[in-house]
């Protein structure tokens, strides 16, 4: 048996010698980044970057512990090998104050990229003081911009206190993120957790988010996208949209958004359009196995978005919405209507499936609103179905 052990313990050594051979490993700190938390970092990483980037092999980057001002970085590619690995030990901080950049952290042409662990602090708190005083201010920056890359897989990272949204995912394919925390006060303004555009097969899971906006939203362009097993709270829930802004726009379609729990939300599983004339659709939606706990709007389609109701568009929604299933929801709305379903009058929503809903508020009973909406209701149902 021991002779046994021995054999396996030293094939074992072996596979991982022969690993770390072939896999050329490049430290930020041996390209002059130092984890003071003051001086800028941002040249050694891109130092570090092109060194692993160009490498005909599979390559390691590593982050050690401490913390490293990143004053702005750019990680392109495309890269030699499709095989780079990223080890986040340590804080990536951003400048105190606020600039004009719209970007903070950002990849782009990359394919193939792990990234394992790390702490991305966008130190957001002066930018959100000049917009809360609604002083003139930059557009502000997204901390982590994922740009026309695909394959690419982001685990256990922590994402705080960004200035705009804390991840954002455009034009991209194949990116897996797992593991996620992503966290700012519930009153900064739009802090979205994660925002995918024009991306396909995204999939995010067993991720924690505590915003000041969406947890997630997926506007014009998302295909393909699965969602599970997410904390979501406090936020404005997980929203397809807001979509119809612009006259041409790419439908979303085949989205799955399961398991997810949400604790004081304003909103719960949403889908929001403007009410002017667009050419997209929302189509292939399974929303399932959903808890609400004091949640404001558990389950609304809102085809008349207009945030603060100023200057809002006109009365028809352009969006086509169908095949949107919810499925297994149940908990506590904070407010007696639970269930809206307020669609387009000039493009009704179609297909719409509700099965097993149990939504109380209060000691009161809790209601339904339908409004130009086609669709069936079977099994439990509380609120009392209105299709």
């Amino acid at each position: 048996m021991a002779q046994t052990f021995g054999s396996l313990l030293a094939l074992l050594l072996i596979s991982y010698l022969s690993i770390t051979m072939a896999t050329a490993a490049y430290n930020v700190v041996d390209f002059g980044a130092k984890p003071d938390g003051r001086t800028d970092a941002a040249k050694a990483f891109l130092a570090a970057w092109a060194a692993a980037c160009g490498s005909n092999q599979p390559a390691t980057i590593i982050v050690p512990s401490g913390g490293f001002l990143v004053s702005q970085a750019l990680f392109s590619g495309p890269c030699s090998n499709t095989g780079m690995r990223m080890f986040i030990k340590g804080t990536l901080m951003a400048p105190a104050g606020y600039s004009d950049s719209t970007q903070w952290i950002t990849i782009k042409y990359v394919e193939g990229l792990s990234i394992y662990g790390g702490r991305l602090d966008g130190r957001g708190q002066a930018f959100w003081a000049c917009k809360n005083a609604r002083r003139s201010c930059p557009y502000g920056a997204t901390s982590l911009t994922i740009g026309q890359s695909k394959n690419l897989l982001l685990s256990g990272i922590r994402l705080v206190n960004s200035e705009l949204f804390h991840m954002s995912i455009f034009a991209s394919s194949g990116i897996t993120l797992q593991g996620a925390t992503i966290t700012a006060p519930d009153d900064s303004p739009n802090t979205d957790g994660i925002h995918i555009q024009m991306s396909s097969f995204v999939t995010i899971t067993g991720s924690t988010m505590r915003t000041g906006d969406d947890c997630i939203s997926m506007g014009p362009g998302s295909t393909d996208v699965w969602i599970e097993n997410i904390k979501c709270g406090p936020g404005h829930g997980i929203s397809v949209g807001s979509l119809g802004g612009e006259a041409q726009e790419a439908g979303v379609q085949n989205i799955t958004v399961r398991a997810v729990e949400f604790t004081g939300t304003q909103n719960g599983l949403r889908i929001k359009t403007w009410a002017k004339p667009s050419n997209g659709f929302v189509k292939g939606v399974t929303f399932e196995h959903a808890v609400m706990k004091n949640v404001q709007n558990p389950i609304v389609v809102d085809q008349n978005y207009c945030p603060g109701t100023v200057n809002c568009p006109g009365p028809s929604s352009g969006i086509k919405i169908s095949q949107v299933k919810f499925n297994d929801v149940h908990g506590t709305s904070a407010t007696q209507v639970a269930v809206k379903l307020d669609c387009s009058p000039s493009n009704p929503c179609t297909g719409i499936e509700l099965q097993d809903i149990k939504l109380t508020y209060q000691n009161e009973r809790s209601l339904s609103y339908c409004k130009n909406v086609k669709g069936t209701a079977s099994g439990v149902m509380i609120p009392s179905s209105c299709l």
